[in-house]
């Protein structure tokens, strides 16, 4: 496994700054390439579709919910398991999950971590989705490829 920083061999860092895609690409004045020209590469989409997957677990995005109403020191696990009502167990696993991939952090106080978003684009990526879903609810819901 990568930390963050390190380079893999989609050319991103695990932070997820296209450093070969998206992100360094600027149209030139000989080719003029649209910004999605670089999740043409395999590489790339893969490193995107591994980011949403990120994001495709309901109790991820329940904590995540949580953590953006959260107080500005953070909750503590005890209590996202409690307004969650799942598992101490999981709910541990997704904020490494979270952790690891960069969507939130974990500030040690005393024998109590307190966990809250790493990036304020985290609120912004969630308010987006949330605005796109309202669009498009039913057509999601009814989506006999999605499972």
């Amino acid at each position: 496994m990568k930390r963050k920083g390190e380079s893999n061999s989609a050319g991103a860092t695990s932070q997820g700054v296209m450093t070969a895609g998206l992100a360094s690409r600027r149209p030139t004045e000989t080719s003029e390439q649209p910004e999605s020209a670089g999740l043409l590469r395999p590489e790339a989409a893969e490193l995107y579709a591994r980011f949403f997957k990120v994001l495709s677990d309901p109790t991820r995005l329940r904590l995540l919910a949580l953590l953006l109403e959260a107080p500005v020191e953070g909750r503590t696990v005890s209590e996202l398991v409690a307004v969650l009502g799942v598992p101490q167990g999981r709910v541990s696993t997704h904020l490494g999950c979270l952790r690891w991939c960069g969507l939130v952090q974990g500030v040690r106080e005393g024998k109590y971590v307190y966990y809250r978003l790493s990036d304020e684009r985290v609120r912004l990526l969630l308010t987006l989705a949330g605005t796109l879903l309202q669009e498009h609810a039913a057509s999601i819901a009814s989506c006999g490829v999605i499972r």
